[in-house]
Parts: structure tokens; sequence; C-alpha cells
């Protein structure tokens, strides 16, 4: 056997051993979305992704070797890829004249909160002592897209990994609230399925977050609260590039240099992938009987995401934060919540 082949066969094998990589893991957030999926048609009112983070928080506690290194690639893809392949599925629902009447309604709400996210957390950081880095990550992560917005804001300031990690922990403790509170709140408080919607894309600050607490309402909740999500996370776009410019001045006496801007990391890949999907759906290339089962497999998507992010939750992910920033992110989110519902009463929305 030559030289040649001998690398050929070396890399074939490796390539097989990186595909092999997240089966384990995959496998158990399957299996943990279909019991979830079927727990959700007992309990509608609590619903499938919901029961799925924890189902499987759960399991991964009584069973403490599904945490382990041999999930974890799953777990990783389930929670992130999957997520956003879902977000692209369910936009073959939705028409791009849906998301334009959607997203402008919206706007009023969703500026008024983005304003008062990054406000409150500008005056809360100084009041709690938590500034710097960490202070501007949970500002944008409550006020626009949670991780996704800290991520793609890290790109540009580059924080150390420990405000990073405080941010992370702070926003995913109150999505976790979120999906398992706004639900029964939204009923008790009467809101229309469109207003709960624009309550949860506004309000709430991870997409899956959002998707698992706004289809878990019922209605056309799911759908309305995911365009209003995907509408609030362009703000991103204008907000990093702030912080670009401030931080390119600063790096370089105050010079700014356009080649810094990390612009692949301003639109997601998967927001682009549903407004294809919704393009296509405009121009009617999706036969009508196949959006019961398209529709169907995207909620099934989220709740194996969802169960994904419940298997790798370990506590300690949530002691991390701290009591200060954790602090600073509840009265964040409480007022963010509460100026969403007084904003939508003001514009007529609920």
């Amino acid at each position: 056997m030559t030289g040649a082949t001998l690398g050929a066969a070396r890399a074939t094998v490796q390539w097989r051993a990186k595909l092999a990589r997240p089966v384990p893991g995959l496998a158990v957030a399957l299996l943990v979305a279909a019991v979830a999926t079927a727990g959700g048609k007992l309990v509608p009112v609590v619903g499938g992704p919901v029961l799925a983070i924890l189902l499987g928080a759960v399991a991964g506690a009584v069973v403490p070797g599904l945490r382990g290194w041999r999930f974890s690639p799953g777990y990783a893809i389930a929670s992130r890829p999957v997520l956003q392949l879902s977000i692209v599925v369910l936009g073959t629902g939705l028409s791009i004249q849906q998301v334009v009447h959607v997203g402008g309604q919206s706007l009023p709400v969703m500026l008024g909160t983005l304003a008062v996210a990054l406000g409150g957390a500008w005056v809360l950081g100084r009041l709690l002592g938590v500034r710097g880095d960490t202070q501007t990550l949970i500002g944008v992560g409550t006020g626009i897209c949670g991780a996704s917005a800290i991520a793609a804001t890290s790109a540009v300031l580059k924080p150390k990994e420990a405000n990073i990690a405080y941010a992370l922990g702070t926003i995913f403790t109150f999505n976790v609230a979120a999906v398992l509170l706004f639900p029964p709140l939204g009923h008790a408080l009467g809101m229309s399925p469109h207003a709960f919607g624009l309550w949860a894309g506004t309000a709430v600050n991870d997409t899956s977050s959002v998707v698992a607490a706004s289809y878990a309402y019922g209605g056309d909740a799911g759908s309305y609260g995911l365009v209003v999500k995907l509408t609030r996370t362009l703000t991103l776009i204008p907000i990093v590039l702030f912080l670009a410019v401030l931080v390119a001045r600063k790096q370089s006496g105050g010079r700014v240099s356009l080649r810094a801007m990390p612009w692949h990391r301003l639109v997601p890949p998967f927001l682009i992938g549903f407004l294809a999907a919704a393009t296509v759906e405009s121009a009617g290339w999706i036969p009508q009987s196949w959006h019961a089962p398209l529709s169907t497999l995207g909620t099934f998507l989220i709740t194996m995401a969802l169960a994904g992010i419940g298997l790798a939750l370990k506590p300690s992910d949530l002691r991390k934060a701290g009591h200060k920033p954790l602090l600073m992110g509840a009265i964040l989110w409480v007022a963010v919540a509460a100026s969403s519902l007084g904003l939508q009463a003001l514009t007529g929305g609920m």
C-alpha cells in the first residue's frame, strides 16, 4: 500500500469518526424530544418544547453519565444548528408580507423595550457595580437576542471569558424562567395569541426561549412571536456596528478601520435562511399539503434543540453568574417584560 493510499485511508477513518462523534448525544436528545412531544399532547398548556428542557435537565441530573464528554458534541449540535434549522423550516409557513407586516406592527414596542434594556443596564450597572463588558453584554443580551447578541458583541469587544460566562449564565437563568412562567402568566392575563407573541418576542431574551414560550401558548402565537423575535434580532446590526466603531476608535487613537468589522457575524445565517424560506412560500412554490408536515417538523426540531439544552445544563453554570449580575439581569428582565406590556396597552396591541 502506497503512502498516498495510507493517507487517504487515514483521512477517511478520521472523517467517519468526526461524523460519528455527535451521534450519541443527538440520539439521546431525539429520544427526550420524542417523549416530550408525546407528553406535550397530554399537557398542551405546557407543551412539548417546555417539557423537553425540563425532561432533559432531570435526565441529566438523575443519570450524570448523560453529561459526559461522549454526549456533549451531540447536545451542542442539537442546541444550535438544529434550533437554527427549525427556524428556517418554520419560515416555510410565513410569507414575506407577513414578516414585513408583523415587524412593522411590533416596531414601537420593540424599540421601547430595547431602550429600557440598554438604558437600564447603564443605570443598574453603575448602582450595582457591574461595569465594563459584563454590563454591556447583559444589556445587549436582554435587549436583543440573548446568547446570539452576546456572541456577536463579544466578537467586537473581545471580553474576558469570565465576563462572557457571567452574561451567558445570567441570560440563561431568565430564559428558563421565561419559558416556564410566561405561558401561564399570559393565560392568566387573558392575552390573545398575537398579544402574547408580541410580548414573548420583545421581552424574552433568547430565540429558543421565545419559540418555546410562544409555541407552548398555542394559536398562532408561535409564528407571530418568531417573526417579532427575528425582527428584533436585526437591531443587533446597528448596535454591534456602533460598538465596533467605539472599539476601533479606542484602539487606533480616533481612526476607524472598516476592515476590522466582523461583518460575517452581524447577520446570523439562520436569519437569511428564514427569509429565504419565507420568500419561497411567498412565491407559492411550497404545496399547501406540505404546510402541516413542515410545521410539525419545525416544532419537533425546536423540541429536540431544547432537549439538548436541558441535557447539557449544569447547576454550576448558573452559580458562575454570581449574585450581582443575576440581580441586574432579574431587574432588567422584569423591567423589559413590564414595559412590553405597558407599550402594548398604549399602542392598542393587547
